[in-house]
């Protein structure tokens, strides 16, 4: 930058902020974008980079409002992907795609439950249809390469042709190629706060000492993007506390070099993703991916998630697994906001936005929410209307009625028990679900008379988290 002072500071180096600064820098801003090198704790470090649309429908997707209006920027993100490929390659001088697979197949395999899997199995098929999706259904047994466990055998299966898949660490290769081609520059440090003075951002705060001025601040340190606002401690009170999603996934060297040339993926369950796989390139296999609710974000993995995602795997994707080589176990914090829905725009604070709580759709929609927030930094008006419900400072947005999602809790909780393929007789499962429906009602109705939080967060109710959303709950009753 010559010496003269930045345009705007962006903090966070995975994949959305480094897109929304690659999309400013473009625009012709002074960009300095904020972040370790290695990027601890980011989702983008394990991502399995679905472009999913509809491989993520879920039926509580479709029951809300706001669950539609989610999918419906999920919708216009696909559209995003093919112009964003050539733009960057262009800016950073490569030649080749980010896209390594193409397609999408889900399996629906009798692992989990009906309650859980087949009914979001047919909520993909009839969010298809609404969009007027190109889809067919194939038989599974006429799938390449896919080789399962006998026991977990695909009942059924359908192939979405328009929902790829891309590698993450090319594509963060290649943003930050393309960022520092154009003129922006990087600071390889985290930053601890945002500094504010008379309600109006200032700058930022760096772990070393130093600090960076600014009136123009856009935060998007996923999982660690709410702590960063400790001098704005009253907006904080009233935007949605977050937790993240820690997960593993894997990248395996296959023996043969053969892979599936498409995303294999079950539909999403159990408070997770669904186990799926997708290409790397030259015989690399990407298998993922693991999700755990936790207070705060994890830097390594638990043997024992590592252990569960490998025996899904293989059980469920390819049996000749074990043979492979284990080339990598990565580590990811996804942003999961207290009511399931994502954090984007002004934080309420002059001249500071926040972009983070995507959940699993983060690298999806990174090419729009890059857009959409670059034009509201220029002043303009929201890009994308689908996004509007999703201001930072909000009362809690609706994830079903109170008996939904006590009803959702039992009923993902029921289904991870059959997917670690437990051993009950049959008049156990009808005991263990009244002992849960009992359990997480007095949970949910213990927090607040009307807010309750989505499904995943019930089983999770440390003393820590319940206080936590009953301070949010509080600052909107």
């Amino acid at each position: 930058m010559n010496g003269s002072s930045p345009d705007i500071v962006v903090v966070g180096n995975g994949v959305i902020g480094t897109s929304l600064a690659f999309e400013l820098v473009r625009r012709g801003m002074r960009v300095v974008l904020v972040g370790e090198r290695s990027r601890p704790f980011a989702a983008s470090a394990a991502a399995g980079a679905m472009l999913g649309c509809f491989g993520e429908v879920t039926t509580s997707l479709l029951s809300t409002p706001s669950g539609r209006a989610k999918l419906a920027t999920d919708y216009r993100a696909r559209s995003e992907w093919s112009r964003w490929d050539a733009d960057l390659s262009a800016a950073s001088g490569a030649e080749d795609s980010v896209i390594t697979a193409r397609g999408t197949v889900v399996l629906l395999n009798s692992i989990g439950t009906a309650k859980v899997d087949s009914a979001n199995f047919r909520a993909i098929e009839s969010a298809l249809r609404e969009y007027r999706e190109p889809f067919e259904h194939v038989d599974p047994e006429e799938l390449d390469w896919l080789s399962p466990d006998e026991l977990a055998r695909p009942l059924r299966a359908l192939y979405v042709p328009g929902e790829h898949g891309v590698d993450a660490d090319r594509l963060l290769a290649r943003l930050d190629r393309a960022f520092t081609a154009l003129g922006g520059t990087t600071v390889d440090a985290a930053a601890v706060r945002a500094e504010v003075r008379n309600g109006r951002v200032t700058g930022v705060r760096l772990a070393d000492g130093g600090s960076l001025h600014c009136d123009r601040v856009v935060i998007a340190a996923g999982a660690q993007s709410l702590s960063l606002l400790g001098e704005a401690e009253e907006v904080r009170r009233r935007i949605p506390p977050m937790v993240s999603g820690y997960g593993v996934s894997a990248l395996f060297g296959i023996k043969d070099g053969t892979t599936s040339s498409s995303v294999l993926r079950s539909p999403n369950r159990a408070f997770a993703c669904g186990i799926h796989c997708l290409p790397r390139g030259n015989g690399v296999l990407y298998v993922g991916a693991t999700n755990v609710l936790v207070e705060q974000p994890r830097s390594h993995g638990t043997v024992r998630d590592v252990q569960f995602l490998l025996e899904c795997a293989v059980d469920q994707l390819y049996s000749k697994l074990p043979e492979a080589s284990l080339l990598a176990i990565q580590v990811g914090n996804r942003p999961v906001p207290a009511d399931g829905f994502p954090l984007i725009g002004p934080a309420g604070v002059d001249g500071l936005w926040l972009v983070t709580g995507t959940y699993r759709d983060g690298l999806h929609q990174s090419p729009l929410l890059a857009k959409h927030v670059a034009a509201m930094v220029e002043g303009g008006g929201p890009l994308v209307e689908e996004l509007a419900p999703f201001t930072p400072v909000r009362p809690p947005l609706s994830a079903g009625t109170r008996a939904e999602i006590v009803d959702g809790c039992v009923d993902q909780m029921m289904a991870s028990g059959y997917e670690t393929r437990w051993r009950v007789t049959p008049e156990w499962p009808v005991r263990i679900e009244e002992q849960l429906r009992r359990h997480y009602t007095e949970a949910v109705e213990s927090l607040h008379p009307v807010f309750s939080p989505p499904p995943e967060f019930v089983p999770k109710l440390t003393e820590s988290l319940r206080a936590t959303l009953t301070g949010y709950y509080a600052a909107w009753s």
